[in-house]
């Protein structure tokens, strides 16, 4: 049986005194790889060169576009003002963009986690809320105080949605590490999973063979439905 390459998108930080390399070197939780390799993977990780996307689509049979500690620049769906908060990382978005929209073009399985969520939903057209407080009244805690191996809140999945069909369950236990999230609901995106203060919690599209985004991080297997989401991911690109 095909064991599927899993190209996953790295982060990158800047080198200094005290840092893990005086020079800029690049991040990734191995629980996100071990999420791969669990569900019958090979993990691949992809440095941040945007003029090799399409050699490293030509290796890959899937996409897992990662989270981190940054934002989408908000330009890049169209708004002139920047939330305080914002922080960005202009190498790492161009690169995760030029990959996402070249899986999107090959019809390739992709799984955006969190911050690639966010990516996933700006490349197809959408908008992102900034920062929850300041759209929310009454809002959960997303950037959850207790440990991220550990579920923060709970989601309602949709019915009807290949998402629903995967986990096979109305309700799921997530763990929560975002200050911004998904504004609208383009043509073609279908939303799937929402938070009890109606933050949208994933998305995904239905046209295509595998597009499906949480804003939770399923790499943890916080319960048995995050492994699920793994599985319907690899046994997508092995085929």
């Amino acid at each position: 049986m095909k064991t599927p390459i899993i190209g996953i998108t790295m982060d990158s930080e800047d080198g200094g005194e005290g840092a893990y390399s005086k020079f800029d070197w690049y991040a990734l939780r191995e629980n996100y790889c071990g999420a791969v390799a669990k569900s019958g993977g090979l993990p691949l990780p992809l440095p941040h060169e945007p003029e090799l996307a399409e050699q490293y689509l030509d290796l890959i049979d899937g996409l897992l576009i990662t989270g981190g500690a940054f934002d989408v620049d908000p330009s890049m769906y169209g708004e002139s003002d920047v939330h305080d908060t914002v922080v960005t990382k202009d190498k790492r978005t161009k690169f995760e963009w030029a990959m996402t929209q070249g899986a999107i073009d090959r019809d390739m399985p992709l799984l955006g986690i969190c911050g690639g969520q966010q990516l996933l939903h700006v490349v197809l057209g959408g908008k992102l809320i900034q920062h929850i407080p300041d759209s929310y009244a009454d809002f959960l805690a997303h950037e959850q105080p207790n440990p991220r191996d550990e579920a923060g809140h709970s989601v309602k999945i949709k019915a009807g949605t290949r998402l629903h069909d995967i986990v096979g369950v109305n309700e799921m236990s997530v763990n929560s590490a975002h200050h911004q999230a998904i504004a609208d609901k383009p043509e073609g995106i279908m939303i799937n999973a929402i938070a009890p203060d109606t933050v949208f919690e994933g998305m995904e599209v239905p046209f295509l063979r595998f597009c499906i985004g949480v804003q939770w991080h399923p790499e943890f297997h916080i319960c048995e439905g995050d492994k699920k989401i793994f599985d319907a991911f690899i046994e997508a690109a092995r085929s």
